[in-house]
């Protein structure tokens, strides 16, 4: 059987909580691309019924966490943010650059990058960072607007951290790296937006140690 099959069979779209059942059944589509594996899913994960069974595992599986390969619980209210905030700021598609993380993938994260929670929502299938081609500053305007979980901005890595945890906002910019963000620049070397995206994290890291260490 095919991973999609298993998923269905074994009822892991059904991780969803209260919210997302008793929320309005309505038609709703995306189109979303992982950075990290290349794979999209592009169509309706919502409709008259309410969440789609074939389109919650094709959407569990797309944001599993793929250091392990492995299919975490999916969190429909999450997948509503996203769907919100791309609509109230004009964007046709989004590319996901991490979602569902193993506490061991988060645990190894949490030691090596800057700005990685060692609880984070991620664990619990609850977060996304996300990247938009355009208008990256109006989605992120349009996510805290909403008020439904936390919105991290990383404008020099050009990513959005949402979340459907408690109600927060932050701010992070890796500031004075420009050169080695630079030479991360695909006509610079052929990296892909994931490898520019952890070298910025990696880098503004070190900025943070560096600066705390001298205090």
């Amino acid at each position: 059987m095919r991973r999609r099959d298993l998923l269905l069979a074994g009822g892991t779209w059904l991780a969803l909580s209260g919210s997302a059942r008793a929320a309005p059944s309505i038609g709703r589509s995306l189109s979303l691309k992982n950075a990290n594996t290349g794979e999209t899913f592009t169509g309706r994960y919502r409709d008259a019924s309410g969440p789609m069974p074939g389109a919650m595992a094709d959407l569990a599986e797309l944001l599993r966490d793929h250091h392990s390969n492995t299919v975490g619980p999916l969190d429909v209210p999450l997948i509503d943010l996203l769907a919100d905030v791309m609509e109230a700021s004009g964007q046709t598609t989004a590319t996901i650059l991490s979602g569902y993380r193993t506490p061991e993938t988060n645990a190894r994260l949490a030691a090596t990058t800057f700005g990685v929670a060692e609880k984070s929502q991620h664990l619990l299938g609850r977060a996304v960072d996300v990247y938009f081609e355009h208008r990256l500053a109006d989605a992120e305007k349009a996510a805290r607007g909403t008020q439904r979980g936390g919105v991290g901005w990383y404008p020099d890595s050009r990513f959005v951290h949402l979340d459907t945890g408690p109600v927060r906002h932050w701010e992070l910019r890796a500031g004075g790296f420009r050169t080695m963000l630079a030479a991360a620049h695909p006509s610079a070397g052929g990296r892909t937006l994931a490898d520019r995206h952890a070298i910025q994290r990696a880098l503004a890291r070190r900025d943070f140690l560096i600066r705390h260490r001298s205090k």
